[in-house]
C-alpha cells in the first residue's frame, strides 16, 4: 500500500548495520520502483519508523514562509558545512556535509542560514511528544528527527497501523507546518527502509510476507550501516545487490567481511530480517562536544582552551543528566582534513570538568608527539583545524560505587569540611551550573 508521493517500508540494524544520523538529510539510496503498492496486508506489521522530512530546512520555512519553494542550506560561514537542505537545495547537487562554500557555488542564490539546534530541538520535543506519544508510550527516538513506533497495543483504537501513519503524518503536516515520511513493516529495519524509500512526504506499508523481496531490490547501500568501505569488499567478492548478498551464507560472509557478527547481521538483513524490540528509553552512549575554529592553529593555548571549553559544557551535561563517565577521547583535525583520536580509559568514573580536562591535555601532547613537560607557549608540531572531546562508559552517577584511593582517604580523615578535593570539585562545578541556568550559559565558565 502506498500513500502520497511515497510508500511506507521496514528497517532493521543488526551489529554491524548501525544507523547514523547526518544532521537532517538521509542520503540512503532511493528506489522509484519500491514507490508501490505492495499489498495491504497489514497482519504483523506493528512497527512504524517516522522520518521527518528535511526537518530544519523544513522547519526554517514553517517560521518563515516566505521561504517556501526556495533552496535552503542550513551551514553559513566559509568553514562550516552543509547541515541540512531543502528539496529544491538538493536539486543543485548540495548534500549534508558538504563544505559550505561548495554548496555556494553550486547554488549561489541559496539561502544560507545558521544552524539553530536549540530551536531545531524544542520543536522535535514538541512533535514527538504532542503528537507520537499521544498514540503509544513504545517510542524509541533515535534521532532529532526519527523514531520508531510499536503500535501493537495501540491497535485496539485505532484498528490499523496504517491508520496511525495517516493520522500522524496529518496532524505533523497541519499542527507544524512540516512534513514526515513513514514506514510500516514487521521489523525496524524494514520499517526504517520504507520509510526511506517513501520519501518525501509518503507513507508506505510493506506486508510481512514481502520484507525479503522488498529489501533485496535495493543496492547494497540501502542497507543502513554499509557504507564505501564495507561496499568496496562486497564489490570484490562479486556482491553488487542486496538480491546477491543474499545469496551468501553466513560462512561466505564471514570471510568476505572477516566477522562473524557482521556476517550474521548482514545475512539477516538481507533475508529482511531484525530480531531487536522497541527501546523507549535510549541508553546514553557518549556525550562529547567539538568546535572548528575560525582560522588554523599552530597555537596550544587556543587548542587547550577549545578542549577547557569542551570540558566544561561535557562536563555539566553528564551532571545534568545524573551521569559519570569512565572513558574519554580527544578528538583532532588537521588542516588537510585528516583527523585523530585518543581515549583514555580513567581510574575512577567522574562528572567533572576538574579532572577531565587535565586528562585531556596530557593526551593531546600524546597525539602530536610532545613531551609531558611541554609548555603551553610551545608551537604544536601539526596545524590544528578542529578540536574536541567526548567521554563514554556511561553510567548512573547513583548507582556507580566509586572506591576512594588511599589519598582520598587520608584527605577527607585531615580535611575539616570532611571532603576530597574530588567531591570539592563536583560542588564547585555543580554550582557554576546553578548560575548558568539562572544567567545563562555565559555567565560562568570553568576556568575562566
Amino acid at each position: 500500500m502506498t500513500m502520497s508521493a511515497a510508500s511506507c517500508a521496514p528497517h532493521s540494524e543488526h551489529d554491524l548495520v548501525r544507523h547514523s544520523y547526518n544532521g537532517g538529510m538521509s542520503t540512503a539510496p532511493r528506489l522509484e520502483a519500491a514507490k508501490r503498492d505492495w499489498g495491504h496486508d497489514e497482519t504483523g506489521c506493528t512497527v512504524l519508523h517516522i522520518d521527518m522530512d528535511a526537518f530544519y530546512a523544513s522547519l526554517e520555512v514553517a517560521r518563515n514562509p516566505g521561504l517556501k519553494g526556495k533552496p535552503v542550506i542550513i551551514g553559513t560561514g566559509p568553514r562550516a558545512v552543509v547541515s541540512a537542505a531543502s528539496y529544491e537545495a538538493r536539486k543543485y547537487g548540495i548534500n549534508s556535509a558538504m563544505p559550505a562554500a561548495r554548496a555556494h557555488r553550486l547554488c549561489p542564490n541559496g539561502i544560507f542560514l545558521p544552524v539553530d539546534m536549540a530551536y531545531y530541538r524544542m520543536m522535535s520535543h514538541r512533535i514527538m511528544h504532542e503528537v507520537f506519544l499521544t498514540v503509544t508510550d513504545r517510542f524509541e527516538q533515535v534521532s532529532v528527527d526519527e523514531g520508531y513506533m510499536d503500535v501493537s497495543a495501540a491497535l485496539l483504537e485505532w484498528g490499523r497501523p496504517s491508520a496511525i501513519g495517516a493520522w500522524i503524518r496529518a496532524q505533523v503536516a497541519e499542527r507544524f507546518h512540516v512534513t514526515c515520511s513513514v514506514g510500516i513493516a514487521c521489523n525496524k529495519l524494514v520499517s526504517k527502509m520504507a520509510s526511506t524509500n517513501a520519501k518525501p512526504d509518503g507513507m508506505l506499508l510493506i506486508p510481512a510476507a514481502r520484507s525479503a523481496e522488498f529489501v533485496q531490490m535495493m543496492p547494497l547501500r540501502g542497507i543502513p550501516g554499509i557504507g564505501p568501505s564495507l561496499e568496496k569488499r562486497l564489490n570484490a567478492w562479486g556482491v553488487h545487490s542486496v538480491a546477491e548478498l543474499a545469496q551468501l551464507d553466513e560462512a561466505a560472509l564471514t570471510r568476505a567481511t572477516g566477522s562473524p557478527a557482521a556476517a550474521r547481521g548482514l545475512w539477516a538483513a538481507s533475508h529482511g530480517l531484525d530480531s531487536r524490540e522497541i527501546t523507549t528509553v535510549r541508553e546514553e552512549k557518549s556525550i562529547g562536544s567539538e568546535e572548528t575554529l575560525a582560522e588554523d592553529t599552530r597555537d596550544m593555548r587556543v587548542v587547550c582552551g577549545l578542549l577547557r571549553s569542551a570540558c566544561d559544557e561535557v562536563a555539566s551535561t553528564l551532571r545534568r543528566k545524573g551521569l559519570v563517565a569512565r572513558t574519554l577521547t580527544v578528538k583532532l583535525r588537521f588542516a588537510d582534513l585528516s583527523y585523530q583520536t585518543r581515549s583514555f580509559t580513567m581510574e575512577r568514573p567522574t562528572d567533572t570538568a576538574g579532572v577531565l580536562y587535565p586528562e585531556c591535555v596530557r593526551q593531546l601532547k600524546v597525539m602530536l608527539g610532545l613531551p609531558a613537560s611541554a609548555e603551553s607557549a610551545t608551537p604544536l608540531p601539526k596545524t590544528i583545524r578542529l578540536a574536541g572531546m567526548s567521554t563514554s562508559s556511561l553510567s548512573k552517577a547513583a548507582a556507580t560505587a566509586v572506591q576512594p584511593s588511599l589519598d582520598d582517604m587520608l584527605e577527607e580523615a585531615d580535611n575539616a569540611r570532611g571532603q576530597t578535593s574530588q567531591a570539592r570539585l563536583h560542588d564547585a562545578e555543580a554550582a557554576l551550573d546553578a548560575v548558568r541556568r539562572k544567567f545563562g550559559n555565559k555567565a560562568a565558565q570553568f576556568g575562566a
